[in-house]
């Protein structure tokens, strides 16, 4: 098994396509493209046009379930940099999966931007890990048969 897969490769599965929201953008919004996209976090992305479009922070759907319950529906309206985690915790495409798992167990999240030369190349879930590693336990587990 071991750890030697590298980010990127597990990256590239999800189409190449990074689902972001900048700053300024409102909460509903956001949660409107988790659903929409069907997925577990967003990549928060500074409100300038800067050249390497900065990421500043994470929100996911625990962000959100716990604001929503913890002070109403009236967050709707706020921006969504009023919610997200800013202390962003990220990889780097080089890095094997064995840092993400690390990553994810110390920090207690479950996605993971992974950036290069400050430049944002993709995004990994502890749900892309389970999903590189399913096809080795198979054949493990058949091996064994």
């Amino acid at each position: 098994m071991g750890g030697t897969h590298e980010s990127q490769s597990t990256t590239s599965k999800k189409g190449g396509r990074i689902v972001s929201v900048r700053m300024d953008e409102t909460i509903e919004r956001a949660a409107e493209m988790l659903r929409d996209e069907n997925i577990g976090a967003l990549v928060i992305k500074d409100s300038c046009n800067t050249e390497g479009d900065v990421v500043v922070g994470m929100f996911s759907e625990r962000d959100f379930l716990r604001a929503v319950l913890g002070r109403g529906p009236q967050i709707l309206k706020l921006p969504v940099s009023r919610l997200m985690s800013p202390n962003v915790i990220s990889l780097r495409s080089n890095d094997d999966t064995t840092r993400a798992v690390e990553l994810f167990n110390k920090h207690l999240i479950r996605h993971l931007p992974v950036i290069d030369d400050h430049t944002l190349v993709g995004v990994i879930s502890i749900r892309d890990i389970v999903a590189a590693y399913e096809p080795v336990a198979l054949s493990a587990e058949a091996a064994a048969a």
